[in-house]
């Protein structure tokens, strides 16, 4: 999963970046690109490692992105490009004065990057409508399920209105090769100062929003685990940005974990909700969905349960299930398969 952190300059983006992964710039080279992997915290990997003490034991991973140069389409189309390809984008809005701003206007400044990503968006449609008008007029052929897709998504955009907000849309297969930037599943961060943790009015949000007090996580994620403790404690964060921020970027994708054990290895999988147990398979490898056979689940809760792998098989919680099985969040997955 790749979150790729976008807003107007001023906002703290930064500072959400180092907090969430823990690398600290000097600030000499903010114009790069900065890349963060940071493995995603589930305790259940934990506990699932303490029971088979793998020679492994492989996190769900996410990497957050933070571009050096964004925005401002309406001058240059490929300021975009460096987030197309990331899965959802995290948006950084300024909600604290001082260090020389004037009064936050948290609504205004999301506006201003909605608007670019809706001209950038538009930009890339008219120039394939023109092109596709063309070809007609060639005579050559034109996809019929394209064409009419491209021609909502205009009319859309022309309305003020992102792909996002329509998911059949910003879903569409045929679409998939345009990344529309406007399409991208987006969680709004709302950056606090640090006597602030409450919620701006939001009645004019329709997105996923999240409070972060930046400065205070960035200097958070540089202590030691004692004075972390104390930190959190005095500053009644009951949750670091980074744990914050991954539950809500898998909610916000539809995402889930299912997992594999044994002595050799321990790992988590990231899927989509409602993925089938064949589609689940080739996230592991391609072999596996060639010759995917059955698989053999266990949930989570079950296992605990139970205490042990053959106690859960004697209690009958240990299912074979075919291609179709829908996965959820917890399977544990031994997939039989021959190639």
């Amino acid at each position: 999963m790749k979150l790729g952190i976008i807003g107007i300059s001023g906002a703290g983006k930064s500072t959400i970046f180092e907090a969430l992964t823990g690398k600290i710039s000097d600030g000499a080279n903010r114009s790069e690109d900065r890349i963060g992997t940071i493995r995603v915290p589930d305790s259940r990997v934990n506990i699932l490692s303490d029971m088979y003490k793998p020679k492994k034991t492989i996190y769900a991973q996410v990497e957050y992105f933070l571009p050096g140069k964004t925005g401002s389409t309406k001058k240059d189309q490929n300021t975009w490009t460096p987030v197309r390809d990331c899965d959802a984008l995290i948006h950084v809005v300024r909600n604290f004065g001082g260090y020389g701003f004037e009064t936050p206007e948290p609504f205004q400044d999301f506006q201003n990057i909605n608007q670019d990503m809706i001209v950038s968006d538009l930009v890339v449609i008219e120039k394939r409508l023109e092109r596709l008008e063309l070809d007609k007029k060639r005579g050559k052929q034109v996809d019929n399920e394209e064409l009419p897709l491209l021609e909502q998504c205009k009319k859309n955009l022309e309305q003020e209105y992102p792909l996002r907000k329509n998911p059949e849309i910003a879903s569409a297969h045929v679409l998939k090769g345009f990344a529309f930037i406007s399409a991208k599943p987006m969680l709004v961060l709302f950056n606090n100062e640090d006597d602030n943790d409450s919620m701006p009015d939001i009645k004019e949000f329709s997105e996923n929003c999240m409070v972060i007090r930046g400065k205070l996580e960035q200097e958070l994620v540089q202590m030691s685990e004692e004075e972390a403790g104390d930190f959190l404690e005095e500053f009644n964060i009951t949750a670091s940005a980074m744990d914050r921020v991954i539950k809500g970027s898998y909610e916000l994708l539809g995402l889930i974990s299912f997992f594999t054990v044994g002595e050799d290895e321990v790992r988590a999988w990231t899927i989509k909700k409602g993925t089938m147990a064949v589609d689940a398979a080739e996230v592991i490898h391609s072999d596996i969905k060639k010759g995917f056979i059955r698989a053999e689940v266990l949930s989570y809760d079950d296992l605990m349960d139970a205490k042990t792998y053959n106690e859960a098989r004697k209690k009958g919680n240990v299912r074979l299930e075919g291609k179709t099985y829908e996965v959820q969040d917890g399977d544990i997955i031994n997939f039989r398969f021959n190639v």
